[in-house]
């Protein structure tokens, strides 16, 4: 841990986007428009650590959305249901 890291007494929280994006922003502070808490707050290093156990898909929802449609529509030309 650096110097810097181990100076920084500030309380985070994890907060998360429409497109399920991650990110901390200092629980004293009011959120960014259109983030929202997920309830976890505590040190930068346990919210880090807590987003990269749950953050396993870094793609946007939009986009994983937008795969998974077009791999069924995929599945459904190869089986002849299209």
């Amino acid at each position: 841990m650096n110097r810097e890291e181990e100076e920084d007494q500030t309380i985070y929280k994890v907060v998360v986007n429409h497109e399920e994006q991650y990110s901390i922003w200092s629980a004293e502070r009011e959120n960014p428009l259109g983030w929202n808490d997920v309830g976890k707050s505590g040190p930068k290093d346990e919210c880090l650590a807590y987003i990269k156990e749950v953050w396993t898909d870094m793609r946007p929802l939009s986009l994983r959305k937008k795969m998974a449609e077009d791999e069924a529509r995929r599945r459904a030309e190869g089986s002849g249901e299209a």
